[in-house]
């Protein structure tokens, strides 16, 4: 069995050291070959670690030709801060280096299994590989998922077939025990437990056997919305079509947002480019307009919308997630 943990700047040390320690020693019980390699997606080179610092030789480059297990940690850093030392744009500025492309690939491949821990599945997440995927991720993550068109599970370890999933930075142990068990046996695995003395905590959860009564499959982080009816003057103010810049942290979108009524309800679309998607249940909440929307660019994405209106200026902002929130500015034309 082969296993390539993979590092990107900004990993979280726990999350890929927990797995390689599990593998290592699950190979001292076995007559046959593992290999465990810590890999980036560039090749080898120091990578370094998150809040710490620490640097981490990658010995090698991923290779898609090698069957076995790819397992993608997540990131550390701050977590209220949308600052360079934030989690949520060092896992963004993973997606945007050769890794994105290579696990695009990998999860292609039959004889691959992608592996998760804590962050890593909002890597996949973002590159839009969990559309319609069980999967879990750190709980702060959740609503990403969803957001990404993924099927969020609250559960310590998701299993989805070829995808493995964690969620929070300690199952890291959890997983890689797991896929001891699955690929190797549970003998091994058991005996990797009593060297560690460390036991799985929850049920793997499987989209297999009975389904609770009580299970809803919806996703239990959205609320329902009703559609916002003409009830006072305030939502008069935001009808028109408005010329809008939303401000990403990879760049900035032109999007030109149409609102206007239909039987008593305001409705709208927006449009990027040649594209024209829908505004999903617009709400007003005090003098705010609020929406969720369906977005392809820069990612697929559903983001929500928080704006306000002065006159003819319209400000707010746009938020997907633990992702950092973008600015959106703009002026009505009609």
């Amino acid at each position: 069995m082969h296993i390539q943990i993979v590092l990107f700047d900004g990993f979280d040390l726990l999350d890929a050291i927990a797995p390689y320690e599990v593998f290592t020693a699950a190979a001292m019980y076995l007559n046959e070959e593992v290999t465990v390699k810590l890999v980036s997606a560039e090749g080898k080179r120091l990578v370094t670690s998150g809040v710490n610092h620490l640097q981490v030789q990658a010995s090698d480059k991923l290779d898609l030709n090698r069957k076995g297990i790819i397992l993608i940690p997540g990131a550390s850093g701050f977590i209220h801060d949308n600052g360079p030392d934030s989690v949520p744009v060092k896992l963004q500025q993973a997606t945007e280096t050769e890794l994105s492309h290579l696990l695009k690939e990998a999860i292609m491949k039959p004889d691959i299994l992608l592996t998760t821990v804590c962050g890593g599945s909002c890597i996949l997440a973002m590159g839009g590989l969990l559309e319609g995927r069980h999967a879990v991720t750190h709980h702060m993550g959740m609503e990403l998922l969803s957001a990404t068109g993924a099927i969020p599970v609250n559960a310590r370890v998701v299993d989805d077939g070829n995808l493995i999933t964690g969620g929070g930075v300690t199952s890291g142990i959890d997983v890689a025990l797991y896929l001891v068990e699955r690929e190797l046996g549970p003998q091994i695995a058991h005996a990797v437990e009593q060297l560690f003395e460390h036991e799985r905590r929850g049920t793997i959860w499987k989209a297999e056997g009975n389904v609770p009564k009580e299970s809803k499959h919806e996703n239990p982080v959205e609320a329902t919305i009703q559609p916002c009816t003409i009830q006072s003057n305030e939502i008069w103010g935001f009808l028109g079509k408005w010329d809008t810049t939303i401000s990403t942290p990879i760049g900035k979108l032109s999007v030109l947002i149409d609102l206007s009524t239909n039987d008593g309800q305001i409705v709208g679309t927006a449009k990027q480019g040649e594209e024209i998607v829908p505004l999903d249940n617009p709400s007003l909440e005090g003098k705010q307009l609020k929406w969720s929307m369906k977005v392809t660019k820069p990612m697929r994405l559903t983001l929500k919308f928080s704006v306000s209106i002065d006159g003819n200026q319209m400000v707010g902002e746009a938020k997907a997630g633990m992702l950092p929130s973008s600015k959106l500015i703009g002026h009505r034309i009609t």
